[in-house]
């Protein structure tokens, strides 16, 4: 099993953040996503650019403290843990994945692939805070 955990101060009060994250349907900030799809109120499907598709169903939500789930596709299966703490106008976020490679020949790049991903989430929800405090459109 790899392990990555990533830590960042996110400029946005903790409402703006969590809202941010936790927005299913609104999934244009991220730049690896196609879409999006609910499954039901705890789970929903995320599509990268090429379509490939990972479930993602929620096992812990603390609102505005804590939100963890499973996920899962054809390549992995494991577990996201993401802690979010005020820090006055600012938002520290740490975010955990523990992910197993379902076939052998990937798990000498789960880590890098996981670590390269938890980068561009961080990258994207910062862009993503500043545009909505200038008021741009996110998409």
């Amino acid at each position: 099993m790899a392990v990555s955990r990533i830590k960042a101060i996110i400029p946005g009060d903790i409402h703006q953040v969590w809202d941010v994250v936790l927005s299913v349907e609104k999934y244009t900030w991220r730049t690896d996503l196609s879409k999006t799809e609910r499954i039901h109120e705890k789970a929903f499907i995320e599509y990268t650019k090429e379509g490939f598709p990972t479930t993602l169903t929620t096992t812990l939500l603390e609102p505005c403290r804590r939100w963890e789930f499973d996920m899962e596709n054809a390549n992995m299966k494991g577990h996201w843990t993401g802690v979010f703490t005020s820090r006055g106008k600012e938002t520290e976020i740490c975010f955990t994945e523990e992910v197993t490679a379902k076939k052998f020949f990937f798990r000498p790049f789960v880590k890098w692939y996981l670590k390269k991903q938890q980068a561009r989430f961080v990258s994207d929800l910062k862009r993503a805070v500043i545009q909505a405090n200038s008021g741009e459109n996110l998409s």
